[in-house]
This record gives C-alpha cells, structure tokens and sequence, in this order.
C-alpha cells in the first residue's frame, strides 16, 4: 500500500502500481479529466452530496491540539491521464474521496483533503478507513526522518545487503523508541516516568537537570521527558510546544554516553582494576540493550574498548 502527499500524484506511478498489483491512497494537487473526458474531477465529485462525517485530532506546525469534523464525500470515477500521455497511459477506474472541514476554522487553514485511490470505498467507514489511513502518513515520514537523520541510515558504508538488513533492522529499532517517546509525552503525560526510562535513566535525569517553573508543574511522565529534551538542546519556556523528535533523539546520545560513564565508575570502583574493566563492561552493554537504553555505534564501542585499557574514565 503507498500512501504519498500531494508530491506524489503522478499518473506514471498510479498506472505501475495498477500493473504489479499493488494500492494507493494520494493526496491530488491536480484537476484531472474525468468521466468521458469532457469534465473534471471537481466537476463530477461537487454533484455527490455529503455521505458522512468524521471528526480527527491534529496538532498545527507549532504543536497546538486541534480538532476538526470533516465532511465526506466519495465516488468511483474513470480518471483520465495528461492529455499529452492519453496515447501511452489508459484511462483507470480510480476512488475519489474529498473530506472538507465543516465550517471556516479561526486561526489556521481549512482542513481539505482531496484524495485518490485504487480501492473500492462502498460505505462511510471504508472511506473513513481510507482518511484515517493517510492521516498516519505524517507521523510515518517523522519515523523515517529518525532513520535517515538521526540514525543516519543513508551514511552506512556496509556494503553486503544481509549486513544492511541487520543494520537497518536495529536502526528501526532506534527510531520507533524515539518517535514513542515523542508521542507519549503528548499522549499520556501523567503516567510513571519508568514507562519509558530506567530507573537509572531517571536518576542521572534529576540530577543533571535542574528544575524549573515548567518542569515543576508538569505531569511525571513529561517531566522526565522534558528534561531528556533539555539535554538535546530544548529551551523549555513556558510557550514553548511539546518537544519533537529531534531534541528527544540528541537527549537520547547523550544520556546513552553519562550512563555509560556512569556505569564504567560504578564497576571500576568495585572492581579496582582497569585491567578488568572490558570483562565486565561487555555483558554489561547487553543488558543495557535489554533495558530499552540505546547502545553506541560499532565506531563509538570499538573507540570505548581501545581508550578502556588506558583510562576508563577518560574513554568515555
């Protein structure tokens, strides 16, 4: 199923997913021919009356909540291509579904979603169904944002495809902990803060961020959220939105980096020896990895191996 914004209604990409049998659901920037090609899209769609409604959650650029009921109407038309590609592309029997906002919002852009897909819609939930889905599109690229920036999935020198599977399968990995811990900061603020970070993660936390007015009167959750952002460089003014992905991800490094160190002191103090210290250290970033804490790159661990042997603190 490929779901794409308004940069992907191309007739090309429609014709070839209808030829290797897969679906699509796009957001159309274009007024296509429609019926026998002696009217459009708009022309045909504005004759079919308001079918149902559906009210959706969202948040503006500035991460405000807002609300909107959307008016629905939906019907199976023949899609005509460019008339410069008639010769070469077929006209295809393609879903039209057109939710608008009902009424003119205060402060932001009508909500208008003008969508195009392959799949039959029959009923209010299945156009409903199909809405819901491109809804989700946003918060997919934001997971592949994760991956590219701030795995950097794309700067990997791997170059076998079994490697690069295992690679990109625990980047995956990264991303989704950082996007949920994005989400549930906005969604479910109040729960325990142990939902999300060890114990050990929400000590190093208290102690490495100081409070403010802000992060007194947050909920438990949020406040150790916040202050993870803070350690990627969020501000945390009273106006300011919920922090995003990418202060999250920086405040992620660099708490993965003090628990490391922290850790390191922890064991060279009972151990005494640094001689002993990779021993120990080894199983160790194996039960981080099962407590949800993100491991280094294989650079940054084989930089933490060579400088341990010559001094544990500095190594990290």
């Amino acid at each position: 199923m490929h779901v794409g914004d308004r940069e992907s209604d191309i007739f090309e990409l429609f014709d070839a997913a209808c030829e290797l049998g897969t679906h699509f659901l796009v957001r159309t920037c274009m007024n296509r021919l429609a019926g026998d090609g002696g009217h459009t899209v708009a022309d045909e769609i504005s004759e079919v009356r308001v079918k149902g409604l559906h009210r959706i959650e969202f948040r503006d650029a500035k991460g405000s909540p807002h609300q909107a009921l959307l008016e629905i109407r939906y019907r199976r038309i023949t899609v005509w291509p460019p008339l410069a590609k008639q010769r070469h592309y077929p006209a295809l029997g393609l879903t039209v579904i057109h939710a608008t906002e009902r009424g003119e919002p205060v402060g932001r852009k009508r909500v208008e979603w003008k969508l195009l897909t392959d799949l039959p819609v029959n009923s209010r939930v299945e156009a409903i169904e199909k809405i819901d889905w491109y809804a989700m599109r946003w918060k997919i690229e934001t997971f592949h944002k994760n991956l590219k920036s701030g795995c950097k999935a794309e700067e990997s020198q791997l170059r076998t495809a079994s490697r690069l599977t295992s690679l990109i399968a625990i980047f995956c990995v990264l991303a989704w902990r950082v996007f949920w811990l994005t989400e549930i900061n906005r969604s479910a603020p109040e729960a325990p803060p142990e939902v999300a970070l060890t114990e050990t993660e929400v000590s190093l936390l208290e102690q490495l961020v100081k409070d403010t007015a802000r992060i007194v009167q947050a909920p438990c959750l949020s406040r150790s959220l916040i202050k993870l952002a803070q350690l990627g460089g969020y501000l945390a003014r009273a106006n300011d939105p919920p922090p995003g992905n990418k202060v999250i991800w920086r405040g992620m490094h660099r708490l993965m980096e003090i628990e490391i160190g922290y850790q390191l002191a922890r064991r060279d103090k009972i151990v005494g020896n640094h001689k002993d210290a990779p021993k120990v250290y080894k199983p160790r970033s194996i039960s981080l990895l099962k407590d949800g804490l993100c491991r280094p790159t294989i650079a940054e661990g084989r930089l933490v191996y060579k400088t341990m042997h010559l001094n544990t603190a500095r190594s990290v």
